[in-house]
């Protein structure tokens, strides 16, 4: 058996909760059943199942369960969103932020290939949008906001509540990409005036390839234009035989979150902020990216002075940590969120993305702590050598 690093990587994704596989194993053997069946009781089990599901992921966000339509996770629900919103409303302006998941920024970039207009609002130094620039951005033409909830890079929590507010008061609908809050901070649709939301399990120790998007019921009804063509399921939003053993797994999972995140987050943030200490204490030239007051509580982004990223990556080899998106970890290229909070210095190359999770403890941190500076004092200390 080898020896596999400390898993600090928990916002690229989860290990499926005991508790949560549990649930979905009879329903890949047992109670396999099609929901779609409806001449018997093999299906009739698997749509209770389903429904079951349905009710869990609303309930997380604050939805009802005919809200939530079932897909195979956040790109798929920020397509379904954006496209079948515009392609609905048959064009139209479109705002978005300069720190949004490429599933949303490439769909925006898509429809300006197609001849919308589209906005994509700068951020400040933590990563924040300004609701008053959301505020001017707006025109009487504008028909689908996409804000981020939690960056999924640098943690930066965006003000949902405030920007639903200003959205709705325009009339335009609020699309918000939740892949990284959900589960992990309270989100409430009704409170927060967000009219799509997109989520996916495995961030939050559900299955891979299962996730959801929540369509608010509105008069006139906000008919979605379908991604998917086929057999008319979801309500004909999304085609498709149902994902029964993964469905089962995303709503065992959100309900789980619902009654164990406040703790949750309490025990992560102490450990994130037991980590930044001990590192700040021996690295003063360590720098924090994004904002510490508005973060989700197991995230740290933090970058070094002097020192190349790849090499901290290498040199880091018992810790499975990464610079930033695991979606787009295969280039090479500059993080276009660190480019936007103008983080893209010479220490933008030496940036370490923590995220803490479930089995994390204090004396993992403590370890960390402890590799994380040697490694930085050891690569400090060749790069001041003669060459």
């Amino acid at each position: 058996m080898t020896n596999r690093p400390l898993y600090l990587d928990y916002h690229a994704t989860t290990p499926v909760d005991p508790r949560v596989l549990d649930e979905m194993l009879p329903f890949f053997n047992e109670r396999f059943g099609n929901p779609h069946s409806r001449q018997h009781a093999w299906g009739w089990e698997a749509r209770d199942a389903v429904e079951k599901a349905r009710a869990q992921v609303a309930a997380l966000i604050g939805a009802s369960p005919a809200e939530i339509v079932f897909t195979s996770g956040a790109t798929e629900s920020n397509n379904l969103a954006l496209r079948g919103a515009i392609g609905a409303r048959g064009g139209g302006h479109v705002i978005t932020v300069a720190t949004e998941h490429k599933s949303v920024l490439d769909v925006c970039h898509g429809f300006e290939a197609e001849g919308c207009a589209v906005t994509v609002l700068p951020v400040d130094a933590g990563g924040m949008v300004d609701p008053a620039a959301l505020t001017a951005a707006l025109r009487p033409d504008t028909a689908l906001v996409s804000v981020m909830a939690a960056n999924n890079e640098i943690g930066t929590l965006q003000p949902m509540a405030e920007i639903g507010a200003i959205v709705r008061a325009h009339g335009a609908l609020l699309h918000t990409d939740a892949a990284q809050a959900a589960g992990k901070i309270p989100l409430d649709v009704r409170r927060m005036n967000i009219d799509l939301l997109s989520l996916t399990g495995h961030k939050f120790y559900g299955p891979k390839g299962c996730g959801a998007l929540f369509i608010r019921k509105m008069k006139p009804r906000l008919a979605l234009q379908p991604q998917v063509s086929g057999g008319g399921q979801e309500n004909g939003v999304r085609s498709g035989t149902l994902n029964v053993p993964g469905i089962v797994g995303l709503g065992r999972a959100a309900e789980l979150c619902r009654l164990e995140m406040t703790e949750e987050a309490a025990r992560l943030g102490g450990l994130r902020d037991r980590l930044l200490d001990g590192l700040s204490v021996r690295l003063p030239g360590l720098r924090v990216n994004g904002t510490l007051q508005h973060r989700l509580p197991h995230n740290l982004h933090v970058s070094f002075d002097g020192i190349e990223g790849e090499a901290l990556l290498m040199a880091l080899g018992d810790l499975a940590v990464s610079t930033g998106s695991a979606c787009s970890s295969g280039s090479q290229a500059i993080s276009h969120v660190l480019q936007a909070i103008d983080a893209t210095s010479e220490r933008s190359g030496a940036s370490v993305r923590f995220g803490l999770g479930r089995s994390t403890t204090q004396a993992d941190i403590d370890f960390v702590i402890e590799r994380v500076t040697s490694v930085v004092t050891a690569l400090l200390a060749a790069s001041l050598l003669p060459h």
